[in-house]
């Protein structure tokens, strides 16, 4: 299918693996000029590398910390400058960082919400002069199922996540009068590098742990019973960035094998 994004141009935060590369991956096999952000740039180059390989079209890799106003800001202007404007901003970064309140530090919840939150915001906020003059824009924010219908033990993810989804529907209005869409993605149980980190410590304590064990046993808590792969949220995102999409705004997709208890 022709999802209409030949030209367009992209930028995703959280670029560098997982549901971010995934997504990155998808918009440029659609023809669209795809930049990454994310810390590592060695590890940008190196998705930069796999995806340009595969899809034979234009792909930056950007250091960029998006804690760090200026940091975002630069890079917005770097994307602008090479490709003239900016049609799809995909804020994606973040982890997860749960505990009880017991646990919580200050600092933990500090480094949550401007990771998550403070990252978004800075991100559309520079964003936003160049998606007003394109013709087609969208904003895609990631959050979970948990920032609508969290349990016990899951902040500060699930305090900043909600605040995602907030965002998200207050962008949706204030923007609309531009023609520019937002809309969030809830993630559930996805194949990603901190799944991988944990199954290794598990390993570790017990070699005869297989990482098809690890899924498996994560599986157990998903109606579909197993684990997502990244691609099937990164086509999902690929879809929602789409002119296919073009009135669909203000949306919260749950994209978790049917976890969540709410829609």
């Amino acid at each position: 299918m022709n999802l209409g994004l030949e030209g367009k141009v992209a930028v995703i935060t959280g670029g560098s693996d997982g549901i971010g590369k995934a997504a990155a991956l998808s918009l440029s096999r659609e023809g669209a000029r795809v930049a990454v952000a994310a810390r590592d740039q060695g590890r940008l180059d190196d998705a930069v590398s796999e995806i340009s390989s595969q899809t034979e079209n234009p792909v930056i890799g950007v250091s960029t910390d998006v804690r760090d106003e200026s940091s975002v800001a630069a890079l917005i202007a770097r994307v602008t400058d090479e490709w003239g404007g900016l049609d799809i901003l995909v804020n994606n970064a973040g982890t997860s960082s749960t505990s009880r309140l017991e646990d919580m530090t200050n600092e933990k919840m500090t480094a949550d919400i401007e990771l998550k939150v403070y990252g978004a915001v800075y991100g559309t906020r520079h964003a936003l002069p160049f998606l007003k003059q394109s013709d087609s824009a969208v904003i895609i924010n990631t959050t979970t199922p948990g920032g609508k219908a969290p349990t016990a033990g899951t902040q500060p993810t699930a305090l900043s996540r909600a605040a995602g989804i907030s965002l998200t529907k207050t962008w949706s209005k204030e923007f609309a009068e531009f023609n520019i869409r937002v809309n969030t993605i809830c993630i559930g149980l996805i194949k990603s590098g901190q799944h991988r980190a944990s199954w290794a410590l598990a390993h570790e304590k017990d070699p005869g742990y297989s990482l098809d064990d690890h899924w498996q046993s994560m599986a157990a808590k998903v109606p579909l019973r197993r684990v997502g792969e990244a691609m099937e949220a990164g086509e999902v995102i690929c879809f929602l960035a789409s002119p296919r999409a073009s009135y669909v705004t203000g949306a919260s997709i749950n994209i978790d094998g049917g976890m969540s208890p709410v829609v």
